[in-house]
């Protein structure tokens, strides 16, 4: 028997019972959609979260200082300094893209009729760049306003919005920090929310580091930012920024330098680790189904006893009944597959045409994946009852009731 007769055979074969394969191969269709789903949110899922915290900064590092003498004045001069910035400016110039420090204090606001301690920090012209800072509306910091101490100030978008109303109104606005009055130039927002685990929190306003150094008693740089030229040298960078800012400063002082790379790193096993379960979840689907076949092809071979004695009466070889078997297993398997493929394809494409803030991929590794799982499933599952079907004696079952 020719492969073109044995597909005709079975599909006449499968057509004749269409409720009971439509449901057999449900199975199929449920598995490899789920196998191109899960690949697909897991993809998606580890994407978005590697790119929010990309976004935090590109090839970030950034440090404090840790511990020290318990003195008050040794402490002080332990904290990493402006000098500290200049000096890995200086040493590391051709494999960095920036350097900047940060200042912080607070101040006492009229906010909405209420007296509200407020976040002030100071930086200079290479923070924007280097915290990946969205600019609302204004400009940010120049060097100009570092180096001439300029009384200029950014506000947060939610600060700005709640002070005047809008972006907008705030440029060019006064507003007195230490009784001193500073003119509003900016306002901004970070690309990626950190919640108030930086530096910045919602209502936050940024002066020059510069101006910022005489409302302090105590100079203290908190955190140093260090921006890598390329994702390769982070790690000996962060090595050369410590020993840098260690020298600079007596043995016993202690500090925290890291980058984003065990964040990075640790979300990608979360990803891992989430799409192998689900993808276990997706093989136990496939694994339900394969069972499903075999049950019904096991009756299928059990109603059609006496079609098979009298194929085999009539010179069909048992290698031709197993091979007839098998195929309408296959069959079976291989269109609930594709069903099941495509309605795992058709779900990401819809998601497009709602919304573009979220790239949703589709990773074709998956659709062979699960193209080969359905014919790994239909032969691996369709054999036993093949197999039975092939080994029967054709006398007892022309005699079969």
């Amino acid at each position: 028997m020719f492969i073109g007769e044995s597909l005709k055979l079975s599909v006449e074969a499968l057509r004749a019972n269409k409720v009971r394969t439509f449901l057999t191969s449900l199975g199929l269709v449920i598995g490899n959609a789920s196998v191109i789903l899960v690949v697909t949110i897991s993809v998606t899922g580890r994407d978005y979260i590697l790119d929010q915290i990309r976004a935090i900064g590109s090839n970030i590092i950034y440090g404090s200082y840790l511990a020290g003498s318990t003195t008050e004045a040794t402490a002080a001069a332990d904290f990493v300094k402006l000098s500290d910035v200049n000096a890995v400016r200086q040493q590391l110039g051709n494999r960095i893209v920036a350097a900047t420090g940060v200042m912080t204090i607070f101040d006492s606001m009229l906010i909405e009729g209420k007296e509200k301690d407020v976040k002030i920090i100071g930086s200079d012209e290479q923070y924007a760049a280097v915290r990946n800072l969205k600019l609302l509306a204004g400009r940010f910091l120049d060097q100009n306003d570092v180096s001439l101490r300029q009384k200029v100030a950014l506000l947060t978008e939610k600060l700005a919005i709640r002070l005047y109303g809008s972006q907008p109104s705030a440029i060019g606005q006064t507003i007195r920090i230490h009784q001193l009055e500073f003119t509003v130039i900016g306002t901004f927002k970070e690309r990626t929310e950190s919640f108030g685990l930086s530096e910045l929190s919602a209502e936050t306003i940024l002066i020059p580091i510069t101006v910022i150094r005489y409302f302090s008693p105590i100079e203290r740089i908190d955190p140093i930012y260090v921006q890598a030229k390329t994702a390769e040298d982070v790690g000996p960078l962060t090595i050369a920024v410590r020993q840098i800012i260690e020298n600079r400063h007596r043995p016993g002082a202690r500090y925290d330098i890291e980058n984003l790379s065990s964040i990075l790193d640790a979300a990608k096993r979360i990803a891992l680790v989430l799409s192998i379960v689900l993808l276990l979840v997706s093989a136990i689907a496939l694994v339900i189904s394969g069972i499903g076949i075999m049950n019904i092809m096991l009756v299928t071979v059990t109603e059609r006893t006496r079609e098979i004695g009298l194929r085999m009466a009539v010179g069909a070889s048992r290698r031709e009944v197993l091979e007839q078997f098998l195929t309408e297993a296959v069959l079976i398997s291989v269109s609930g597959g594709a069903v099941g493929i495509l309605i795992g394809i058709s779900v990401p494409l819809t998601i497009r045409f709602f919304t573009d803030q979220i790239r949703v991929p589709i990773s074709m590794i998956s659709v062979v994946v699960a193209f080969l799982l359905s014919v790994v499933v239909g032969v691996a599952f369709g054999l036993l009852p093949a197999s039975r079907a092939s080994r029967l004696n054709p006398t007892e079952a022309l005699r079969y009731e």
